[in-house]
């Protein structure tokens, strides 16, 4: 980290002549190592409870904002009223510090993954950081952003959001020279009250773009169109019919898609015609950027995915499990069902769906909605949770009736046992569900029977 104590301390007006240089900055007490700056944040206890703990493991400095609670003693003290802000205003410093180019990513979904291919891609010009994990909001990006090797030259952000206001801090913390849209889907629909409010919500990743940067955004979302007008960079859109960039998908397996551009033929190393959207923002910013063709190929075509994204385990006694368990959303579970049952696959199609979370008063409707998903490729339907009720009784009047299972939340071991009992090792079967689930449980259990 290209930081000094120091040049800390003068972001918050603090003269500390202490010209060490920073090994990093935490605020985990327990990642603190010799010579970092320890961050108190508030959580389930206050941070500052663990400043001992970060002193001892190694910190040189701290950042300090409770009144009554004092600092250890022999650790150089760095006054702020905000540690949060505090946090930021120092990610803020240090950027400007680095100056890389930024370029951020936000959507409903796919953002991880377009950001692992943006990220492919970008490497083959130039030196690169990207979001470690989920660490895409108010403390996980500017963790990001400190976290960023000094030799950075291309900073690529995921920004996530819970609430409306929460992309816009991030962006204007970022002020990034490239930005993009994955797609508006129904994730955290309860807390924003429509896909309209969704799409205004996303659309403030603009609110930091740089005045000559650059926006990509999907071709086929009309919620969007209404905040074009107010943006003055230039626009690129993408589609697999119809935009500025537009990709035709040539061939669809289980372990890759190919498809082309404009004449030229790319390979993604993964399942789902889906991912072609996603592959058309790192081609997009890769041209814009000045990556070359055969550069942006060979970084698409060997990507590597973040855990949990869609990936391709094995069950003990041989069967193919799809595992795309991070997390749900009516679009993302479409998604992930349609390229499945098109998948030309050995033995039975079988389907492990569980509740997508944080869908409000229309849960049970968008629950139902992927019947519309399922048909006759599948021989078994497994549902888990309460939301998922709403699909079962939809089945329950379609030709699928006899094929379903249903469990409820508390009845994970009973899915569990269910499912080993039932797999044969020539089947394939697609998991996917919210996160707050918990189906790694499953997939580690079909994993070790």
């Amino acid at each position: 980290m290209n930081f000094t104590v120091k040049e800390a301390a003068a972001v918050f007006g603090q003269p500390i002549e202490n010209e060490t240089p920073l090994a990093s900055v935490e605020f985990d007490s327990r990642l603190i190592k010799e010579n970092s700056l320890f961050v108190p944040l508030a959580g389930t206890r206050d941070g500052h409870e663990f400043a001992q703990q970060a002193k001892d493991n190694g910190a040189i400095a701290t950042l300090w904002s409770h009144p009554t609670i004092q600092p250890p003693q022999g650790i150089l003290v760095i006054p702020v009223k905000d540690t949060v802000k505090a946090f930021q205003q120092l990610a803020r410093a240090y950027k400007e510090k680095l100056a890389p180019k930024i370029i951020a990513i936000t959507g409903s979904n796919g953002k991880t993954t377009t950001k692992d291919m943006v990220d492919a891609v970008m490497a083959q010009k130039y030196q690169t950081y990207k979001t470690q994990g989920n660490h895409n909001n108010e403390l996980g990006v500017p963790l990001t952003i400190l976290h960023a090797p000094e030799d950075t030259q291309v900073l690529i952000l995921e920004m996530g959001m819970d609430h409306a206001g929460e992309i816009e801090v991030l962006s204007r913390l970022a002020e990034p020279d490239a930005a993009a849209i994955t797609l508006i889907g129904e994730a955290h629909i309860e807390n924003l009250g429509s896909r309209e409010g969704i799409a205004k919500a996303k659309m403030e990743i603009t609110a930091g773009l740089k005045k000559d940067g650059f926006f990509m955004m999907p071709a086929d979302e009309p919620l969007l169109d209404p905040f074009v007008p107010n943006l003055t960079q230039p626009i690129e859109t993408f589609g697999l019919t119809e935009g500025d960039l537009q990709g035709d998908i040539v061939e669809e397996s289980q372990d890759q898609t190919i498809f082309t551009v404009a004449g030229t033929t790319f390979t993604l190393p993964v399942l789902g015609g889906y991912n072609v959207k996603n592959a058309l923002i790192a081609i997009g910013l890769g041209r814009h950027f000045g990556v070359s063709n055969e550069a942006i190929k060979e970084g698409l075509a060997h990507f590597q995915l973040t855990k949990n994204r869609t990936q391709w385990v094995t069950a003990g006694n041989g069967a193919a499990i799809l595992s795309d368990i991070y997390n749900a959303n009516p679009t993302a579970m479409g998604l992930v069902l349609d390229s499945f049952r098109k998948l030309p696959l050995e033995g039975r199609r079988i389907a492990v769906l569980a509740d997508m979370l944080e869908l409000g008063p229309d849960s049970a409707q968008m629950h139902e909605q992927m019947a519309a998903h399922l048909d006759d490729s599948f021989q078994l339907v497994f549902l888990y949770g309460k939301e998922m009720q709403a699909l079962q009784k939809r089945l329950a009047q379609s030709p699928l009736a006899d094929k379903v299972r249903y469990f409820a939340t508390d009845e994970k071991p009973q899915l569990i046992a269910s499912l080993k009992e039932t797999l044969e090792p020539s089947d394939s079967l697609v998991i996917k569900g919210s996160n707050g689930m918990g189906l790694s449980e499953v997939v580690d259990a079909l994993k070790g029977m």
